[in-house]
């Protein structure tokens, strides 16, 4: 019982920490409704809707069809965005998290990565057009990510 009892403590405390540190909208929502599927196997986000949700670790997705929800189910690391949904370039930067739009994404090394875009500042062109070796940048980023999830 005791053991059960902590499972559970350990649990609420890894949705909390998730839902504090993830870009997430007021309702808990990720990738501003986008399916996270999608990215992987249309090559394009595509909206998700509303009938199609999962909840993972407290953090709510949405899906474009039953079947992607059901391809997320089977292992959502695969398909979570990287750093919680923050811009991947201002994480390796400095540690920040940036808001991002949807639409301005990378899949790199297998991971979903996010970048910030608006008319004069493109932080996926920045990220393409660093010369320090992409695994270098996500290890860095991955530190940071690390430290403010520990926080």
């Amino acid at each position: 019982m005791i053991a059960l009892l902590f499972a559970i403590g350990l649990n609420a405390q890894e949705n909390g920490l998730r839902q504090n540190h993830y870009n997430l909208d007021k309702t808990e929502l990720a990738l501003q409704g986008y399916d996270p599927v999608s990215y992987f196997t249309a090559k394009k986000p595509l909206k998700g809707d509303e009938k199609w949700t999962y909840i993972y670790k407290g953090v709510h997705y949405r899906f474009s069809s039953e079947a992607n929800k059901a391809e997320f189910a089977k292992n959502p690391a695969n398909y979570e965005p990287a750093y919680g949904g923050w811009c991947a370039y201002a994480m390796a930067e400095n540690g920040e998290k940036v808001k991002v739009d949807p639409l301005s994404y990378k899949i790199s090394h297998g991971r979903l990565l996010l970048f910030y875009k608006a008319p004069f500042a493109n932080t996926l062109a920045f990220w393409n057009k660093d010369k320090t070796p992409e695994a270098d940048r996500l290890k860095k980023a991955d530190n940071y990510w690390k430290n403010i999830l520990n926080r």
